[in-house]
């Protein structure tokens, strides 16, 4: 799929229409429109016959490469728009103020010479786009019906009203305009963490490349102030590090050497020579700004609503408008074409979708955009809602709700066997794995692993290790593991993960290892029932007697212990099929060995996985930072962004309702109409823009 930007788009509607007539094409197999980021996405055999579509559908918006778009992109002039405006609204107040002296010349020529000629300034765009449209039948859309209500009045010589209709369109899109512009702004600074270069070190010299031609294993040089450009370790320095765009954390952290360091992140202190360990494309920054510039083509069901109901509302519209302005004159006696004629060009001014297929992705893309600030990465639109109806939260254990910082806290020995031999035999048995309780186990042997007395290694999923270690069959790990050798062994109720060790089926002892709750983890969980979810349940491989007792601390109301990574698919398939109509069940994992599961829920949300592939590739929502209270502040945005879209669909609908019921009966003026259109539609923009503000 290519990606490019989309030019010269002037309204939602018509990235809509583009999207719906690329889409029906046999060459193209994906099409994604996003008019608040400018950018069109495109899986298509022959883009020549795409580009050629586009044209037919809007003559002036042309695709070009990303790349080539930096080069020629113009800033929003907002002095100048103002100015504009400022200079057609002085005329419009002058012509009217005037109007009774303009109105006595000879043919009413200079009434005609000055508000035709403000009709002109201020509306010849809408004119020109109306026609083209209609030129190659595209004809219902917003620059029609100003076209049709604007003309019209002039024809039943109400200049005054419509002019000020087109004045006011042009102030209703300049506000549009402005609105979009900074939501792009926002993305764009997030998407300004990319770094433009790496110092490279070649034979004791520094050289400055693109980060894309660094290698794997290659050596860089990251100065003071600057962004660190790939992925890697810390091989001289230490420095305090800005990790706040990739992670939403204000506060600085500390790195030294043999420390992994993530692109994106700034050097404030002292200079770094870093080992590479990822190509850029495979950095976390680049996982970033992939989320972050797709977030937007994986729509709501509300945006698409919103697609539809356009296509099929402006032309209801327009023909009732048709009925109101020519049935009554032909059905009653004494009716004016006039009045009526009036009466419906205001139901084709109020009548103009523009307020929610704008303001409706809009406010989505400032909810992805201001959960990307606090280092929340949401895939897309579609999960931003299903998250507001999440009323099950599935959690992982270890690294989730604890550290996942291991230690060994107590060994236990039976049989003659001393502490020193059962943590030999368990740290042999551990040298190859990358597990976290085996890592703290290397690390309190604290002793270089001879490996040349390690034989076969079996790794048993979900129960532990066996192990060849002098000769000798080593079993290492929980309780199920040794049930199933028929090795007889104590029964630990103890708070920690318990691991047990037998040498040639002969029970050895345990090792007791202790992990510590999050410090925001009970807090998280409250917040969550406090926000709707109704049930918290906590799934581990760990022993019963530990996994309940952390559930009981952070006040979880389930806990399935001891299970096998297919268990807790198994368990995931449960709840979700015990949920109500509606209802999401969310896992929530730190993204080590949870791929499946997190691929099978309903969100499948990953804490403090850039360092997870599989992690970022699989799940819906991405964490960057390692804290809980992600979880429930995702919530909040999410049910914030949905219930101002929700604000603006309810005022919209609901004001263009009553102000074409009131003009159908001769209530509303055209200078009424002009707000309930264009003033409803900016209201419903900036009331948008608010999503952006995101809550802690």
């Amino acid at each position: 799929m290519e990606k490019y930007k989309i030019k010269n788009l002037s309204c939602a509607n018509c990235a809509a229409k583009i999207e719906d007539g690329v889409s029906k094409m046999e060459e193209v197999d994906f099409v994604s429109v996003d008019f608040a980021s400018g950018i069109i996405k495109i899986d298509a055999e022959d883009l020549a016959k795409v580009k050629k579509r586009i044209k037919e559908i809007e003559a002036e918006v042309e695709i070009v490469d990303i790349d080539e778009s930096k080069e020629d992109e113009e800033e929003f002039e907002v002095k100048k728009e103002l100015t504009k405006i400022g200079f057609i609204i002085f005329f419009l107040v002058a012509g009217i103020f005037f109007k009774e002296s303009l109105h006595n010349t000879p043919y009413h020529w200079a009434e005609y010479l000055v508000f035709v000629t403000i009709y002109l300034f201020s509306g010849w765009g809408v004119l020109r786009a109306a026609g083209l449209n209609i030129a190659r039948g595209q004809v219902f859309n917003e620059q029609f019906l100003m076209s049709v209500a604007t003309l019209g009045a002039f024809a039943i010589h109400e200049m005054p009203e419509a002019v000020a209709v087109m004045v006011f369109y042009n102030v209703g899109e300049f506000f549009q305009d402005l609105a979009v512009h900074r939501s792009r702004r926002s993305i764009k600074s997030l998407l300004e963490i990319r770094p433009d270069h790496a110092n490279l070190i070649i034979g004791g010299e520094v050289k400055e490349v693109s980060p894309e031609e660094v290698k794997v294993g290659d050596k860089i040089l990251v100065k003071p102030g600057e962004k660190i450009p790939l992925d890697g370790i810390v091989l001289e320095g230490n420095s305090m590090l800005d990790a706040s765009a990739l992670t939403g954390e204000s506060v600085p952290r500390s790195v030294k050497e043999r420390e992994d360091v993530m692109a994106g992140m700034i050097n404030k202190s002292g200079a770094l020579t870093v080992e590479v360990k990822k190509l850029f494309g495979e950095s976390s920054i680049s996982k970033i700004l992939d989320l972050v510039e797709n977030a937007t083509s994986k729509k709501a069901e509300t945006e698409k609503f919103i697609t539809k109901f356009a296509r099929y509302y402006t032309p209801a519209v327009v023909f009732g408008a048709m009925l109101v302005a020519f049935l009554p004159p032909l059905l009653v006696e004494g009716q004016l074409f006039s009045v009526w004629i009036y009466r419906a060009l205001i139901m084709l001014v109020v009548s103009c979708p523009c307020a929610l297929v704008i303001s409706i992705p809009l406010g989505y893309f400032g909810g992805i955009g201001g959960a990307s600030r606090k280092g929340i990465l949401v895939k897309g639109s579609n999960y931003l809602d299903a998250l507001t109806t999440v009323k099950t939260t599935v959690f992982d254990k270890t690294g989730t709700l604890t550290k996942g910082e291991f230690k060994v806290a107590e060994i236990v020995t039976k049989n003659g066997y001393e502490d020193s031999d059962t943590l030999k035999f368990a740290a042999y048995a551990e040298a190859n794995s990358n597990h976290p309780i085996a890592q703290s186990i290397l690390e309190s042997y604290g002793k270089n692993i001879d490996h040349s007395l390690i034989g076969k290694i079996v790794e048993i999923a979900g129960h532990g290790i066996e192990a060849e270690v002098e000769g000798k069959t080593v079993i290492v790990g929980n309780d199920k593991l040794l049930h199933s050798k028929s090795i007889e062994h104590d029964k630990c109720d103890i708070e920690g993960t318990v691991v047990h060790v037998a040498v040639d089926s002969k029970y050895v002892g345990y090792i007791v290892i202790s992990d510590t709750i999050k410090e925001d983890a009970i807090k998280a969980i409250a917040e969550l029932k406090r926000l709707g979810v109704r049930k918290t349940v906590m799934l581990t491989g760990d022993n019963a007697y530990a996994a309940k007792t952390i559930a009981k601390k952070l006040n979880i109301d389930e806990v399935y212990a001891e299970l096998l990574p297919e268990d807790k698919v198994n368990y995931i398939e449960r709840f979700i099929s015990e949920s109500n109509k509606g209802d999401k069940v969310a896992f929530v994992g730190d993204g080590i060995n949870d791929a499946p599961v997190l691929a099978r829920a309903d969100v499948g949300i990953a804490m403090g996985a850039l360092g997870s592939d599989a992690a970022v590739e699989t799940a819906d929502i991405v964490l960057m930072n390692d804290t809980l209270s992600s979880v429930p502040t995702s919530i909040k945005i999410a049910k914030k962004t949905r219930r101002i879209v929700w604000q603006n669909i309810i005022f919209a609908l609901g004001v263009k309702g009553l102000f074409i019921v009131l003009a159908a009966f001769g209530l509303a003026t055209m200078w009424e109409a002009v707000f309930g259109d264009m003033g409803v539609a900016l209201i419903a923009i900036l009331n948008a823009t608010r999503v952006l503000k995101t809550e802690n």
